[in-house]
């Protein structure tokens, strides 16, 4: 009996090829859109995942309040935090923390030497925490005594020219701090869908060396500090441990150990604690001093949404052309019904059909996606595997195509099956009114979707254009940033430098050159508490520190608000943003001028200047308060500001040149700030990008079931065309008859997309400081696309009937 319906099936899928066509791409390209956009979710749900335990470990962040006002909030925290955590909460088996751990490496041996960023101070524990295996060494003592390091097989291969080098020595320069490092330990690779990005690890006792023996501070041990705030901080509970119990204890831990601390109380400032489940921090983790950037949970539950919209309206496509062939199709149902077929025989037959279109078009799809993955790749600016989309959740993914297989297949079944003989062998049928309505709702929504989807596109791309083209409130044109060297101290730093300067600007072309300690585009993780020496209150504010020398306000077009730049003397000085100003009580940023702040209990400065608020950042976030310190020695980056027209690369060689000559012990590195800056809007670009691709997408199937659809209304009314022909009907009249009908279903689609895409494009906004506003145009030119869309897709099928001859259509009457 199977066998008779796949035969069947298949016998009446090749008699009808236009329509198998139509519904075999329409079913096969949503298919693979959907499978396309799955393939990036999964992707993007996965992080982390890779750890057996990834469940039960916790990041510990703060947030900071002074005088009851948000002030800040960190996904780092102080170095005390793991090893008391661990040591009062029986529930806790494991902690581990990590710190920034920037370097040059030098192998003298080979003659070679890397700057290197991704890597970390960590405890020993983080390599059982995060499950990292070595493939050589002893993880057990890898990162337990100072002058330790784990390399990435990579990083091996590039400073020693082999991965087997466990025991090997090699040198680490960390801003000036040298030390012989010992290789304890090999691990393959970091795993890429991560929120961490991994090459080296250094032991965290090499950083508590560091802290006595170059800033001689003996007041910050590691395992006690309260101080400062720079360590990424996991917990792993037991396993069967009560997660909600463990969280619960949290604020009485932060008020016991935080809170009470006698600076705290003085300056009036409070932390709270909390925990964020592993697997939580890369897509919904907006933290300060994040370790990567992360990827944005709500942009991928929005393409998780467009992708079942998208496979949902292919389904719709198949229903309505299905139950639209009723009238061909029930002279067959009436035959096979008077030769003794039952009704669930045609429902089975019926739904074979139905089944095997749906299983040759998953196929298709998944051999297009197959075929797309380079073009994804670039879309996406990651390479993800195919292999992303068979596993854990295959289940419910299967589960989901035979789910609307047979929903999509059954009611046409249904309605094919249930046609009277008699009524069909007398010429008698018709369709009924609850069909044609069903069939034009369908449309209504596949047209809803795809306008609301059309309104996404304009503001998605209006609000990155609008980024992209505001003023900044610094001049970032014709600037080349190097960075700074890593190998010099202090005491020798300033001559070097004034050499090199000296040089630079003595080349064709050269503008200005201006020493910092951050550059726009990059997060300021120096900060501090501020506050006014006059004040009649003790309140710290926190203030982000930018160290500069006096050519960066020139440099960079700061606009100064009132008072002065630098001048050499000021080594006391500084200069505010407005809206530090503005945070310190100021009146008016005339009346900041010449007054006293105090930094910390120690560190008193005087307000020379105040300079209009600058977006350091993108325009996602809001201007930070910032404090703008004379800082000649801060080394991070040099600014060279390039004279338009200049010959590129003829400059790049010269400065290139001075640096081996200034600086040969650091290598030359370097990037434009206008590409820099803008690098902050590429994953709203992308995301505009993939949207949009998708958005298309799902309005080309909606218009191949209009087409279809129009395709047979358009026969089934042959001879009402032929008559009104006959009686003098222009193509101009009938064309706008037929599609009319279709555009009507398309206006009621616009009533419906627009407060909804209204709604959920305001919540897109809000996630931005600076947005732009809705506007009715932007509905307005959504709904018109899709009208234009639609009524091209009707007229093509509507102007060939209306051209038809009508003897041929009345020679039967």
């Amino acid at each position: 009996m199977l066998n008779n319906y796949l035969l069947l099936a298949l016998r009446n899928l090749r008699n009808r090829p236009g329509y198998s066509l139509l519904n075999l791409s329409g079913l096969a390209l949503g298919m693979a859109c959907c499978l396309a956009i799955l393939q990036y979710v999964r992707y993007e749900r996965s992080y982390d995942r890779n750890i057996s335990r990834a469940d039960d470990i916790y990041r510990l962040w703060i947030d900071c309040y002074q005088k009851d006002k948000f002030a800040w909030k960190s996904a780092t925290i102080y170095p005390a935090y793991g090893p008391t955590v661990l040591r009062e909460f029986p529930e806790v088996d494991a902690t581990c923390r990590l710190h920034d751990a920037e370097a040059v490496f030098s192998n003298p041996a080979r003659d070679v030497k890397f700057a290197e960023k991704k890597g970390y101070y960590a405890d020993n524990a983080f390599l059982d925490v995060f499950e990292i295996p070595l493939s050589a060494g002893n993880a057990a003592e890898a990162l337990t005594a100072p002058g330790q390091i784990v390399l990435s097989e990579s990083l091996a291969q590039k400073l020693f020219g082999d991965a087997d080098v466990v025991g090997q020595s090699l040198q680490g320069n960390f801003n000036g701090w040298t030390t012989a490092l010992a290789v304890s330990g090999i691990f393959k690779h970091f795993p890429d869908n991560s929120h961490l990005d991994v090459d080296y690890l250094v032991s965290m006792p090499t950083l508590g060396q560091r802290v006595l023996t170059e800033w001689r501070d003996t007041t910050r041990p590691l395992e006690t500090s309260w101080g400062w705030y720079d360590f990424y901080t996991y917990v792993r509970l037991r396993p069967g441990a009560d997660h909600a119990g463990f969280l619960g204890k949290l604020p009485a831990f932060t008020e016991k150990y935080v809170n009470s601390r006698e600076n705290a109380t003085v300056a009036n400032i409070r932390n709270n604690t909390y925990a964020q489940r592993l697997t939580d921090i890369h897509l919904y983790s907006e933290l300060n001093q994040e370790a990567e950037v992360n990827g944005d949970g709500k942009a991928v539950g929005l393409l998780l949404l467009v992708a079942l919209f998208i496979l949902g309206i292919a389904w719709v496509n198949y229903l309505n052309l299905a139950t639209a062939r009723a009238t061909e199709r029930a002279r067959e149902v009436g035959v096979r019904k008077v030769s003794g077929a039952t009704r669930g025989q045609l429902i089975r037959q019926f739904m074979t059909e139905s089944l095997l279109l749906n299983a040759g078009a998953l196929l298709i799809a998944f051999f297009m996606v197959w075929l797309a993955q380079p073009a994804l790749a670039e879309l996406l600016n990651k390479k993800i595997p195919m292999h992303i989309l068979v596993g854990a959740s295959s289940g419910w993914m299967l589960a989901v195509f035979t789910l609307g297989t047979l929903l999509s297949g059954f009611y046409p079944a249904l309605v094919l099956s249930g046609f009277k003989p008699v009524s069909i062998l007398k010429g008698a049928f018709k369709t009924s009114s609850s069909g044609v309505n069903l069939r034009r709702g369908l449309i209504v929504g596949q047209f809803a979707v795809s306008i609301a989807m059309l309104v996404g596109i304009v503001v998605v791309t209006r609000q990155v254009k609008f980024m992209r083209s505001q003023d900044p409130g610094f001049d970032r044109a014709q600037t080349l940033v190097l960075q700074g060297p890593a190998t010099l101290v202090d005491s020798v730093y300033q001559n070097v430098y004034t050499g090199f300067k000296n040089e630079v600007l003595q080349m064709p072309g050269i503008a200005r050159i201006a020493g910092s300690s951050s550059v726009p585009g990059e997060e300021i993780y120096w900060t501090s508490g501020f506050r006014r020496m006059q004040s009649e209150t003790n309140n710290m504010h926190t203030l982000y520190i930018l160290g500069i020398d006096a050519e960066f306000t020139q440099s960079y077009d700061l606009k100064i608000l009132a008072g002065r730049n630098f001048e050499t003397t000021d080594r006391q000085s500084a200069l505010l943003n407005a809206t530090a100003a503005t945070l310190l009580g100021f009146s008016s940023p005339e009346a900041a001028i010449g007054q006293k702040i105090m930094r910390g209990r120690r560190d008193t400065l005087t307000v020379r200047g105040v300079i209009g608020d600058f977006h350091h950042q993108g325009l996602q976030k809001a201007v930070d308060p910032m404090c703008v310190r004379y800082a000649p020695e801060q080394h991070g980056y040099y600014s060279v500001k390039i004279n338009a027209g200049s010959d590129l690369p003829g400059t790049l060689s010269r400065v290139e040149a001075a640096w081996k000559t200034h600086f040969p012990a650091d290598p030359f590195s370097y990037f434009f700030l206008d590409e820099y800056f803008d690098r902050q809007y590429k994953a709203d670009l992308q995301f505009g990008k993939v949207f949009g691709l998708f958005t298309l997408l799902a309005m080309f199937i909606a218009c191949l079931g209009l087409f279809g659809l129009a395709s047979y209304v358009v026969m089934q009314r042959t001879k009402e065309i032929g008559i009104r022909k006959v009686l003098g009907a222009s193509v101009e009249g009938i064309t706008r008859l037929l599609a009319m009908d279709f555009l009507k279903l398309v206006f009621v689609a616009i009533l419906i997309a627009t407060p909804v895409a209204w709604y959920f494009m305001r919540q897109w906004l809000s996630d931005f400081a600076y947005h732009i506003e809705l506007e009715w145009w932007m509905f307005a030119l959504a709904g018109l696309a899709a009208v234009l869309i639609a009524f091209l897709t009707v007229s093509l099928q509507s102007i060939r009937a209306a051209l038809a001859n009508p003897v041929k259509s009345l020679r039967s009457e």
